[in-house]
């Protein structure tokens, strides 16, 4: 018998931001093809590198209001792909729950740890040594992984262990925290069918 597929579709709508996303956790090597397009190019960078390493597919398209500033988009997505995440993962039934990667970027090294208990929590620890890269503020980063992570009910830690290019230290962050996410949705074949909590439930 063939697992049900995790694949959702969502579209978000607010005064701010309009946005359709579209993820498969079970895309396979081929993941990251669909289009990803936020107006912001830094983090469409961003999400490309986390689908390829995340092995999702992803199609993200998004309107915000650029014009002021980039967090409402930036923010925006993270709420939606997290929102994604969730209903993708429906009781949680034979994940491994818990995944864990350290990445090197070049100088740069970013480490991730998840665990999908149903109890949002992000602890951030990355320090950028400017403000921007391209035109995207550095502090948003925190910002799309702390609505991601309060979304998706995933308690998320992110820890910058070396890096002096922001580039470098965002590019890690976003790779490691795809790589412990592909691990964390992955189905266990040891736990098939079982929901991985003594409680027999992943919420908070």
């Amino acid at each position: 018998m063939q697992p049900a597929p995790r694949i959702v579709e969502i579209t978000r709508a607010t005064s701010e931001t309009d946005i359709r996303l579209r993820l498969d956790l079970d895309a396979g090597p081929e993941a990251g093809a669909g289009r990803i397009a936020t107006g912001i190019g830094f983090l469409d960078h961003m999400l490309t590198a986390l689908a390829r390493h995340g092995m999702l597919g992803l199609a993200v398209e998004a309107k915000g209001d650029l014009h002021i500033d980039f967090h409402h988009t930036t923010e925006d997505v993270g709420i939606v792909l997290g929102q994604a995440v969730k209903q993708a993962l429906g009781e949680k039934r034979g994940i491994r729950r818990y995944g864990h990667a350290v990445v090197p970027m070049d100088e740069a090294l970013a480490e991730a740890a998840i665990d999908i208990s149903g109890r949002p929590f992000l602890a951030w620890s990355v320090t950028f040594p400017r403000d921007k890269v391209g035109e995207m503020d550095t502090e948003l980063f925190e910002e799309f992984f702390r609505a991601f992570a309060m979304n998706s009910g995933i308690t998320l830690h992110v820890i910058q262990r070396a890096g002096t290019n922001a580039h470098h230290i965002a590019e890690g962050v976003f790779k490691a925290v795809a790589r412990a996410l592909r691990q964390a949705v992955e189905p266990d074949p040891r736990a098939a069918g079982v929901i991985p909590s003594t409680k027999g439930v992943l919420e908070g």
